[in-house]
């Protein structure tokens, strides 16, 4: 791996990340994510649109008039989110009615059509593909992270209906960490996502803030040496 895919790496999973650091798509972020199989299912949704939709962008980018060119990333997003709901209307019929209408809202997802004007429409393709695999990934990861937070804190479970996603056999991934007699409905419902949100966010930044105060300490310093010169 080159060190400009490094830097998409680093930039997806943790310096820009779409969810902690740009604040983007917070309402299915929010919404969606009461249960890790919801999370999950809707990241990978995302991850699949975001790597198609930069690969298709990068590709016309020199055919698309300047004027023109917002709709045209939008038509192309659309038609790769009809694909991906015929996808999982037809292979994960229970976990498509769970995200309902949030699938379709994908399309107006603003982290898609931003990496597809920022990145793919100035880049060349395998560059674009790898900053939307990342982005999607890194936006999948904080789905996931809010999930489990959410799915144990408001019913002690972990992975509770993974068969909507995977199939039957997944229902043995269940973990059912402590029972409740009645769910925490702070954590299901979206404003205790907005507080889980905020406490990682505020975790995020003191990791970095540790992290920057450890290189200063790391890095050297510098000496300048005085040089005389002329007769002694």
């Amino acid at each position: 791996m080159n060190a400009a895919h490094k830097e998409l790496m680093k930039n997806g999973l943790w310096s820009n990340n779409p969810a902690f650091v740009q604040l983007l798509g917070l309402c299915p972020l929010l919404a969606v994510s009461a249960t890790v199989t919801n999370a999950l299912g809707l990241g990978v949704a995302t991850l699949a649109v975001l790597v198609g939709s930069n690969l298709i962008v990068s590709v016309i980018r020199d055919w698309v008039p300047k004027e023109v060119r917002i709709p045209i990333f939008v038509m192309v997003i659309a038609s790769l989110v009809t694909c991906v709901q015929l996808v999982m209307n037809a292979y994960a019929f229970g976990l498509y009615q769970s995200l309902g209408i949030f699938i379709p809202l994908i399309v107006t997802n603003c982290i898609i059509i931003g990496r597809a004007e920022a990145f793919a429409s100035k880049n060349p393709v395998g560059l674009s593909i790898s900053d939307g695999f990342w982005m999607g990934t890194g936006m999948t990861a904080a789905l996931v992270i809010l999930g489990a937070i959410r799915e144990i804190l408001g019913n002690g479970t972990l992975f509770d209906g993974a068969d909507l996603l995977l199939g039957d056999w997944a229902a043995t991934l269940r973990i059912e960490i402590f029972q409740f007699d009645t769910s925490f409905l702070l954590a299901i419902l979206p404003p205790g996502a907005f507080l889980a949100v905020g406490f990682l966010i505020a975790l995020k930044n003191i990791i970095d803030k540790h992290l920057a105060s450890k290189t200063e300490k790391d890095q050297k310093p510098v000496i300048e040496r005085a040089r005389i010169t002329g007769n002694q």
